[in-house]
């Protein structure tokens, strides 16, 4: 499934919105609004782009809602201890889920989860993607998409690729990108991003799928090579880098996503007043420049919509798990 680029929603209409949901709720004698503290759950660690977005939602939230809003890191899982919470929690609108691609990987690697979720949550709105790029170790013997995928299938299985672990969105676009071209790349799992990465400046691996925000720098001082990005479209922070359709491999977008979430029967009127809220906070100038420095496009959606983004990118990922026969210890 293509993810939009952007949200398509103006700053107006969102504010516009707002005073109708605030209404309607008033109407249907339900809360708009929550009537204490509320809470950002984060499934990952402080500094992560999950943690990033919750801190920097948070302190506007709080002035737009007259409540207090904070963050608290519950790790574990990857992201499922903080998920199975909120899955489990009143539907007051007092504690909400970040989430990330892990949300949708981890139902096709683990199967057996405490939680159902598509059932299990209400869905509020889209929050960022953050694109990424294929790139190549500099001394790579070819420069694109096209020279990889001929190297592969000469020598099976004698290339590589580095990923920040087993089950990781790089591991899983990664094996995506050897299904559709046929390939037989051998997979190399670190522990963390950070390390994969010096790997690839090192020479000690050949390929990797990189955030464009990371990648760049180093392909223009020529550390590394960047062949294609994993967009519908050229990424404004690298217009000189084609996207996989344009390399000749038939594969759709794949960006990491960020997305807000709620407990299961959230009251519609508060659903859409969060909604309201936060597309509106996606809007602003000074949203999109400050996660635009963390690598990220902000980008809201209607409640609707991300749920079936999600659906198809769980489908899509579980798809992947069985045809590559991924195993996660």
């Amino acid at each position: 499934m293509a993810r939009a680029q952007g949200n398509g929603i103006t700053r107006r209409g969102v504010l516009g919105a707002l005073p109708a949901a605030v209404a309607a709720g008033r109407a249907l004698g339900q809360p708009a609004r929550p009537d204490g503290p509320v809470t950002l759950l984060v499934g990952a660690t402080a500094g992560t782009g999950l943690d990033i977005i919750a801190r920097l939602l948070a302190p506007h939230l709080s002035q737009r809602i007259g409540q207090p809003v904070v963050v608290e890191n519950r790790t574990g899982a990857s992201g499922v201890l903080a998920a199975q919470a909120v899955a489990r929690a009143p539907a007051d609108g007092r504690l909400l889920l970040i989430v990330s691609d892990p949300f949708t990987i981890t139902p096709g690697l683990m199967g057996n989860l405490p939680f159902d979720p598509i059932g299990h949550f209400s869905f509020v709105t889209n929050l960022a993607f953050a694109p990424v790029v294929l790139g190549l170790r500099a001394d790579f013997p070819g420069s694109s998409v096209a020279e990889l995928v001929a190297e592969a299938r000469r020598n099976p299985g004698r290339l590589t690729y580095a990923s920040p672990g087993n089950g990781t969105p790089h591991h899983m676009i990664m094996e995506l990108f050897k299904l559709t071209t046929g390939t037989d790349i051998t997979h190399v799992p670190y522990r963390g991003t950070a390390q994969a990465i010096q790997d690839l400046l090192g020479r000690r691996v050949d390929c990797m799928v990189i955030p464009v925000h990371v990648a760049m720098p180093q392909a223009r001082e020529g550390r590394i090579k960047v062949v294609a990005a994993f967009s519908d479209r050229r990424l404004d922070a690298a217009p000189e880098v084609p996207t996989l359709r344009e390399a000749g491999v038939d594969m759709a977008a794949t960006p990491l996503f960020y997305a807000l979430l709620a407990p299961p029967g959230l009251p519609e009127p508060m659903l859409r007043m969060y909604n309201a809220e936060v597309t509106a906070w996606l809007a602003l100038p000074e949203t999109v420049e400050r996660l635009g420095a963390q690598g990220m496009v902000a980008a809201g959606s209607t409640p609707e919509a991300l749920r079936e983004q999600i659906r198809a990118d769980i489908a899509r990922w579980t798809d992947v798990v069985r045809r590559a026969n991924i195993r996660v210890d």
